[in-house]
C-alpha cells in the first residue's frame, strides 16, 4: 500500500489533507488503484471559501499588468513542463500521451488569450451625453467563483475556466473530477510558481457532497460546469435558484454529414479519428455519421477497414492510438449499447466487445453500428465511448432535419466539396459549433466554446470573449463636474 498516492486538496497556497471520506483513483490501463483522493467535507469546502474570501480584496485591487504577468509566466511553466502534465493525465485518465499533450496545447490557447486581459477588460466611454455629463462603464470581478470540471479533460477544461476567472480579478474554488484529480493540483502549483498569491486559486476534491456545498454557499457568486446533460441541468437549476450566475455545458450527440461529392477517404479518416480518439470520451467526439444517398456502403467499408488497423493499448505505449476508458463501469456501460443495438434493428458491423486484450485495464474495442435510426438507444443517448453509429438518409434536407430534431446541439460537421451545400448547412443547422470538412470544430481560444439546446444551460459559452463577460459585472458611471458658478439648469442636466 506504500505505492498508493494520497491526494488531498489545495487551499491557501498549499496541499492539505482531507478530513473525511476517500475514494480510489485507478490507472485505467491496469485496473489497479494508484491513489486515494480525499472527498471534501463541509469543513474542507468552508476552509477553501475562507481562503478565497480573504484573498479577494487584494487580488481584485492587483493591477492588470501584474495579473497579465502571472498569465505570461504560467504559459512559460506549462509549456516547459507540458510532457510532465500530459503523463499525469494519461496515468489517471488513460488517454494516449499524444492526446494528453494535445489537451495541454488547447488549454494553453486560453492562457495566451487571457494574457491579453488588459484589452479584454476594457470598458466604454461616452463624452458629453448631456451638457457637462459623461458616462463610462467598467468591468469588475464577480467575487468568488466555482469551477466544476469533468474527467475527460482534466487539464484543458480547468485552464478554460480558472484562467479567465482569475484574469478578471476573481478568486476561485476548483472542483475537478474525483476520477483523475492530480492534473488540477499540478495546475494549482504552476499558478503558484507563476506568482499567483495564495488563496486566489483553491482546489477542493470531492463528489456530490462538495458540489451541493458549492451550489448552496452564499459566498460563491458564480458557477461554471462541464459534464453530462442531467448534471448540467441540476447544477443550473439549483445554483440559479440560489441567485448565482451559471454556465453549465451538458452532453452531446455530434453528427458528421458526408455528402455524395465528399472525398470519402478523407471523410473516413476523419470519422475514425473523431469517433475513436481518446476512446470517444470527448463531448465533441463524432458519434453519428449521417451518410447521404449512395455514399453509405463504400463509406462504411472504408471506416471498418481503418478500424482494423487502430492500435489500442496502454496510453504510455508509443504504439497506442487509443487507450482504455476511465472506469470499469464506463466500459461496461458502453458495451451495453452495442449489445442492445441488434435487438433495436441496427446492424453491428464491427463489435468492439469481441476484441481481446492482454491487459487487465478498462479496455474495449471500437464499434461501428449501421442502419441506426432515431428512437434507438444507441442513437438517442450519449454513449461517451468508442461507438460510431451510421444513419442513412436520402437527401441533404433529410440530414438537416434529422440533426435539428435531436435534443443535443453541441457540435456538427459536414464533408463536401460544394460551397453551396456548406453555406446552406451553416445557415440552416441548429447547432452551436459547426465544422466544414473539420470533424471536431472546437473553436480557437479567441472564440468561445458552447452548444445549443440541451447541450447548454444558461446563455454563456466557455472561454474567449463570452467568458470575460461571464466572470465580470458591468458597472455604469455617470459623472458631472459642474462649474460652481453655474446652476444645474445651465448644464442642461435634469434636476429630478
Amino acid at each position: 500500500m506504500s505505492d498508493i498516492k494520497q491526494i488531498g486538496h489545495w487551499i491557501n497556497g498549499g496541499e492539505v489533507a482531507g478530513t473525511g471520506r476517500e475514494q480510489d483513483v485507478f490507472n485505467p490501463a491496469t485496473g489497479e488503484v494508484s491513489g486515494r483522493v480525499a472527498l471534501a467535507s463541509v469543513s474542507d469546502l468552508e476552509q477553501a471559501v475562507d481562503a478565497a474570501r480573504a484573498a479577494l480584496p487584494a487580488w481584485r485591487a492587483t493591477g492588470l499588468t501584474k495579473r497579465a504577468a502571472v498569465m505570461f509566466k504560467l504559459r512559460e511553466i506549462v509549456t516547459a513542463k507540458s510532457d510532465e502534465l500530459a503523463r499525469i493525465i494519461t496515468a489517471e485518465h488513460g488517454k494516449v500521451v499524444s492526446d494528453a499533450a494535445g489537451e495541454v496545447v488547447r488549454g494553453l490557447e486560453n492562457v495566451e488569450y487571457c494574457a491579453g486581459l488588459m484589452h479584454h477588460l476594457k470598458g466604454e466611454f461616452s463624452e458629453q451625453v448631456s451638457s457637462g455629463v459623461d458616462v463610462h462603464s467598467v468591468r469588475q470581478p464577480v467575487g468568488i467563483v466555482a469551477c466544476i470540471t469533468p474527467f475527460n479533460f482534466p487539464a484543458m477544461v480547468p485552464l478554460w475556466m480558472v484562467t479567465t476567472a482569475i484574469a478578471c480579478g476573481n478568486t476561485v474554488i476548483l472542483k475537478p473530477s474525483e476520477r483523475d484529480p492530480s492534473a488540477a493540483l499540478w495546475i494549482a502549483q504552476a499558478f503558484k510558481d507563476a506568482g499567483l498569491p495564495d488563496g486566489v486559486l483553491n482546489v477542493v476534491n470531492g463528489d456530490k457532497e462538495a458540489v451541493d456545498g458549492i451550489l448552496d454557499h452564499d459566498d460563491i457568486k458564480a458557477v461554471s460546469f462541464v459534464g453530462s446533460t442531467p448534471i448540467a441541468q441540476y447544477i443550473y437549476e439549483r445554483a440559479s435558484k440560489n441567485g448565482k450566475r451559471v454556465q453549465a455545458l451538458g452532453g452531446a450527440k455530434n453528427h458528421m454529414v458526408v455528402m455524395p461529392d465528399a472525398d470519402l477517404d478523407a471523410a473516413a479518416d476523419a470519422a475514425v479519428s473523431a469517433a475513436y480518439g481518446s476512446a470517444g470520451e470527448r463531448c465533441m467526439a463524432v458519434s453519428v455519421l449521417v451518410a447521404v444517398g449512395e455514399v453509405a456502403d463504400p463509406l462504411v467499408d472504408k471506416i471498418a477497414e481503418r478500424m482494423g488497423k487502430l492500435v489500442i493499448g496502454d496510453g504510455f505505449d508509443e504504439r497506442s492510438e487509443m487507450g482504455p476508458l476511465i472506469t470499469r463501469e464506463a466500459r461496461d456501460r458502453v458495451a451495453s449499447y452495442v449489445a442492445g443495438a441488434t435487438d433495436e434493428g441496427a446492424r453491428v458491423v464491427v463489435d468492439g466487445r469481441e476484441k481481446h486484450f492482454d491487459e487487465s485495464g478498462f479496455f474495449i474495442g471500437t464499434s461501428l453500428v449501421d442502419h441506426v435510426k432515431p428512437g434507438m438507444k444507441v442513437y438517442d443517448e450519449e454513449i461517451f465511448g468508442p461507438v460510431l453509429s451510421v444513419v442513412r438518409v436520402e437527401t441533404f434536407e433529410d440530414a438537416v432535419e434529422l440533426i435539428n430534431a435531436n435534443q443535443f446541439a453541441n457540435g456538427v460537421a459536414i464533408f463536401t466539396r460544394d460551397g453551396k451545400s456548406a453555406r446552406e448547412f451553416e445557415f440552416a443547422i441548429e447547432v452551436g459549433m459547426v465544422g466544414v470538412n473539420v470533424p471536431i470544430p472546437v473553436p480557437v481560444g479567441s472564440f468561445s466554446f458552447g452548444g445549443w439546446k440541451k447541450s447548454l444551460f444558461g446563455d454563456t459559452h466557455m472561454y474567449g470573449a463570452e467568458a470575460f463577460n461571464f466572470y465580470t459585472r458591468r458597472k455604469v458611471v455617470t459623472t458631472r463636474w459642474p462649474d460652481p458658478t453655474q446652476s444645474q439648469v445651465d448644464l442642461g442636466f435634469p434636476t429630478n
